[in-house]
């Protein structure tokens, strides 16, 4: 009996322990078989930077993070005291340009206009007198009474009197006529480059008021009220809500099924729901990405491909940075 008895007891632990084994290897193949391979990615938006072109203090913000904003809002107001004082400058030399321009338009006032007429009277009348004498001279002198000397000065003297008469018509001509032709063009090259300093300022001081480009929604404001900012540095992004998509890091062994212009369901975790996408971008990330390295069993590498898709349909709710989720079968 003890021997029977033994021999029982061994006959059962023989059969627990290949029970035991055939339930670790059945639980085993069901825990070791691949499943679906989990491919995550997260919604994206396009966004753009607000800033300016001239350096100033954050004096106004109009607009606060999460707001919704229209193109053509104004978001923030510099305060830019250069800027300003450059605008006077400029606005002082366009009215003294334009008034170098009115004169050289109208030319010399009426009193110099009627004091060259005057000296040219004046010249004229000496031409007369000049002329006159220069005949009792010339007479004289035919005669034999005056010596040809007393007409060399005669003459000289007609000759200087008619020099002097068409020197005081020209300046009673120029007077009258107002500035020469190239001198008003000069004058108004300076009115239109006055103008221009003046327009050119006045488009710096647009640029202290911040404006939306685009519709769509503050996501971040950088500096706070009363900081300096420089020329072209960011104040905040706005983000395009109605622009999103879903960025996905696939690894190119799990392509399959993926292309330009297929369509793919994805799961979002934070709104609970399917949402339906398409491909419109592939690229594979280069080797600074993250890829599988096979080699060591004697295959090869895997690279990791960015895959971009956009919901056919608008998913309300569905808020940048939220995660969407690819099941793949291997």
């Amino acid at each position: 009996m003890d021997t029977k008895s033994q021999n029982s007891n061994m006959l059962l632990a023989f059969l627990t322990l290949t029970g035991i084994i055939a339930l670790v290897a059945i639980v085993g193949f069901f825990m070791l078989r691949k499943g679906p391979e989990i491919v995550q990615g997260q919604a994206d938006v396009t966004e753009y930077r607000v800033s300016s072109k001239v350096p100033g203090r954050i004096l106004e913000f109009r607009v606060k993070e999460g707001d919704k904003v229209q193109a053509g809002d104004t978001l923030a107001i510099l305060e830019a005291p250069e800027v300003t004082a450059k605008l006077e400058q400029a606005e002082a030399a366009r009215t003294a340009a334009q008034a170098q321009n009115e004169k050289a338009i109208k030319g010399a006032r009426q009193e110099q206009i009627r004091t060259a007429y005057e000296m040219w009277q004046k010249a004229k009348a000496g031409v007369d007198i000049a002329e006159k004498s220069y005949k009792r001279v010339k007479n004289l002198t035919d005669q034999g009474v005056m010596t040809a000397q007393k007409l060399d000065e005669a003459t000289a003297q007609r000759d200087a009197a008619i020099a002097t008469e068409k020197a005081a018509k020209a300046q009673y001509d120029m007077a009258k006529n107002g500035a020469e032709r190239e001198d008003k063009a000069a004058a108004a090259a300076l009115v239109e480059r006055a103008k221009g300093a003046v327009s050119e300022v006045e488009s710096y001081i647009k640029e202290t008021y911040l404006i939306a480009q685009m519709p769509g929604e503050v996501s971040e404001i950088f500096p706070k009220i009363g900081e300096l900012v420089g020329t072209g540095a960011p104040i905040m992004n706005v983000s395009v809500m109605s622009d999103m998509w879903v960025t996905f890091n696939v690894r190119e062994d799990l392509l399959k099924g993926i292309s330009m212009g297929s369509e793919l369901e994805a799961y979002v975790p934070a709104l609970d729901k399917k949402i339906k996408v398409k491909v419109y971008y592939m690229k594979d990330l280069g080797t600074y990405a993250a890829w599988k390295a096979t080699k060591p069993e004697g295959q090869y590498d895997l690279k990791t491909f960015e895959v971009k898709a956009r919901p056919l349909e608008k998913v309300d709710g569905l808020r940048p940075g939220m995660s969407a989720i690819l099941e793949k079968k291997q």
